[in-house]
C-alpha cells in the first residue's frame, strides 16, 4: 500500500463544447471527493485557450476548490499577462503554473517572453509573494534542449527567477526522476519536484502524446501494449498496474506529491489512486 499522506493535484485542458464543460464539471466532483491540493488549468498560445482557460478557473474556483491557472510564454504579451494576474489575484487565485508553453505550427515569434524564467521574473516583479509558482521540469530532458546540463541550467534559471516549485513531464521510468532531483540539489536547488502522472488509457492515444513531448515510453512497455492490439481492457489493465507501481516507488522514494494529467477524466486516475490506498 501507498502512504496516503502524500498530497496529490489534478490537471485539466479547458473544455471547447458544452457537453465538454458538462463532463469536466462532472470528473471534477468525483476528484474532488480525495481533497487535492489544487486543480490546474492549462493555456493554449495566442488566445486559443486562454478565455476558456479563466472561464474553468473561476468554475473550480467559485466551487470553492484551490485552482491553479497554467500562464505561457508562447503568444503573450506583458500587457496580457498583467490584466490576467490581476484578475487572478482579485479572484484570490493563489497559484500559477508558469511555462515556455509549445509554439504552434505556422506561429513565427514566441511572444515577448522567450523563457519561463522571464515570464517567472515578471510575475514576482508584478504580484510579489502573492502567489505560489510552479514551473516545468524534464526528469527525461526537455526535447529542444542542447544539452542535459543546459537543461538542468534552465531548470536551476527559473527557481532563481522565483519559483517555489516544479512539476515534471509525466515518465514511466522512476530512475530518471530521482536521478533529476538528485542532480537538481548538486546544483543547490532545493525546490520540491512534484511529479507528473500520466494514466494510461490508450496506447495510441499515449505513443501519439509520448513522441509529440519528449516522454519515453520504455520498450518493454510499447511492445507489451501493442501485443493487445485493440483490446483496451487489457492496455487499462496493464497500465494501471504499471502507473500504480511507479507512484508506490516515488512515494516510497519521497516525492513531495503527485500531479495527475487527467486528460479530463476521473477514472484512470482514481483506479490508481484507490490501489495505492487513497480514499474519497
Amino acid at each position: 500500500m501507498g502512504n496516503p499522506t502524500t498530497p496529490i493535484s489534478f490537471e485539466f485542458f479547458p473544455p471547447q463544447t458544452p457537453e465538454g464543460a458538462t463532463k469536466l464539471t462532472a470528473a471534477r466532483q468525483r476528484l474532488a471527493a480525495f481533497k487535492p491540493e489544487f486543480f490546474s488549468v492549462t493555456f493554449g498560445a495566442g488566445g486559443s485557450t486562454q478565455d476558456r482557460t479563466l472561464d474553468t478557473i473561476r468554475q473550480i474556483h467559485a466551487e470553492g476548490h484551490s485552482a491553479a491557472p497554467h500562464l505561457s510564454c508562447v503568444g503573450s504579451t506583458r500587457e496580457n499577462i498583467r490584466g490576467l494576474l490581476n484578475i487572478y489575484k482579485e479572484m484570490g487565485i493563489q497559484r500559477i503554473v508558469a511555462l515556455r508553453g509549445d509554439l504552434p505550427s505556422g506561429m513565427a515569434s514566441i511572444g515577448e517572453f522567450q523563457y519561463a524564467n522571464e515570464l517567472v521574473s515578471f510575475i514576482r516583479a508584478q504580484t510579489g509573494e502573492h502567489f505560489h509558482i510552479e514551473v516545468a521540469a524534464y526528469p527525461e530532458f526537455h526535447p529542444q534542449a542542447n544539452s542535459a546540463r543546459e537543461d538542468m541550467l534552465n531548470y536551476k534559471r527559473k527557481i532563481n527567477a522565483g519559483a517555489n516549485s516544479a512539476i515534471t513531464q509525466y515518465f514511466y521510468n522512476a530512475d530518471a526522476y530521482f536521478r533529476f532531483v538528485e542532480e537538481t540539489r548538486k546544483l543547490g536547488v532545493e525546490a520540491p519536484v512534484v511529479p507528473g502522472i500520466m494514466p494510461i488509457v490508450r496506447y495510441s492515444q499515449l505513443a501519439r502524446f509520448s513522441d509529440m513531448c519528449g516522454a519515453e515510453i520504455p520498450r518493454w512497455m510499447r511492445k507489451t501494449m501493442e501485443s493487445y492490439g485493440d483490446d483496451v481492457e487489457s492496455v487499462q489493465n496493464f497500465g494501471l498496474d504499471v502507473v500504480t507501481q511507479l507512484c508506490e516507488k516515488l512515494i516510497a522514494g519521497g516525492a513531495p506529491a503527485l500531479h495527475f494529467y487527467t486528460l479530463n477524466q476521473a477514472k484512470a486516475s482514481i483506479d490508481i489512486l484507490q490501489r495505492l490506498g487513497y480514499r474519497a
